[in-house]
């Protein structure tokens, strides 16, 4: 018998429960892997509260990167072997401490990655490898801005960036979220509690705007993004943490002949080439210590709910994991 969290229905942090799952046993094509740690996401609790559609009707399994270690397996799965330490990132269903996933899906983890690490490192290394690479592809030279930079995303963004010679303007809320992203790459942060980013934007340009805004923010922010643009400039909306922009019009990107896109992670990993690449470079980054990846909060997985509570408070930093 295995255990997972769930949400009843959509909601606050409340409707999540704990709920008795029955031990699978892994088909053709298979594993049945034993979590280590999870990753907590943004898009957890999108799903959580029904800003993004179930795709069942109640007890619905959070969680959408883990790591863990492969218990048995099924038929046809020649790539793993059982006792292998693995990771993942899929929509939904890895707060749970054993599940049967499809081999697909995993990737090994190198002896410098530790479990924890990866859990918190596949969903956003991921999408910080497809924003910056795929999304907009920042070079040498470019000026870049990220907003939420302090996040488990910006931060490893920010050192990303800082790796390709892109020049990064970070947004972030407070003192120590600012010098937290300044730490990991930024060369300029500004903190919007305290300032207009806009105005320091062209600021820190000589009012000349950036080539590209990473914007995960949505409603709050993506006005003032598109204002930030140089002409021929790209906005990369991949999130909606402040709720969906909903006033935006496509006649808005006639200001400066400005592209937009809304890329989704899960597009890009559901094309095993680019998995297997883009984790490789994700997990040589991090073993050489060029990235650094921020695990700066630990809960028990029974005690998801509390990791919501402090993620939509906007009281983390870097990223934060679960323990079963």
């Amino acid at each position: 018998m295995s255990f997972a969290i769930a949400a009843k229905t959509a909601g606050r942090p409340e409707v999540l429960h704990e709920i008795d799952l029955p031990t699978e046993l892994p088909g053709s094509g298979e594993v049945l892997l034993r979590h280590t740690a999870i990753g907590v996401n943004f898009i957890d609790t999108y799903f959580r509260s029904g800003l993004y559609p179930w795709p069942v009707e109640s007890d619905l399994v959070l969680g959408s990167e883990a790591a863990g270690v492969i218990v048995s397996l099924g038929d046809g799965v020649t790539d793993f072997t059982v006792g292998q330490r693995v990771a993942y990132t899929i929509p939904n269903g890895a707060y749970v401490r054993e599940r049967v996933i499809a081999a697909r899906h995993l990737v090994a983890l190198p002896d410098g990655v530790s479990d924890e690490v990866a859990a918190a490192a596949m969903l956003k290394g991921l999408t910080a490898h497809y924003l910056l690479h795929r999304s907009y592809g920042a070079k040498t030279g470019d000026t870049v801005l990220f907003h939420a930079a302090a996040g488990g995303v910006g931060l490893i963004a920010g050192q990303w960036l800082a790796a390709k010679g892109v020049r990064a303007i970070g947004t972030a809320g407070g003192p120590e979220k600012c010098a937290l992203a300044r730490a990991h790459g930024y060369v300029h942060v500004i903190d919007y509690l305290a300032a207009d980013f806009v105005e320091q934007v062209q600021e820190f340009t000589g009012g000349a705007g950036v080539d590209a805004v990473y914007d995960s923010i949505g409603k709050d922010t993506l006005a003032g993004s598109l204002s930030c643009l140089k002409t021929f400039g790209t906005l990369v909306n991949f999130g909606q943490s402040s709720g969906p922009a909903l006033d935006f019009k496509l006649s808005d990107l006639a200001a400066g002949s400005f592209s937009v896109t809304r890329p989704v992670l899960f597009h890009f990993t559901a094309d095993a080439e680019y998995l297997a690449a883009a984790s490789t470079e994700l997990f040589d980054m991090i073993a050489n210590g060029a990235l650094k990846i921020n695990v700066n909060q630990r809960y028990l997985l029974s005690e998801a709910a509390k990791a919501h509570r402090a993620l939509e408070g906007r009281k983390t930093t870097g990223s934060t994991v679960l323990i079963p």
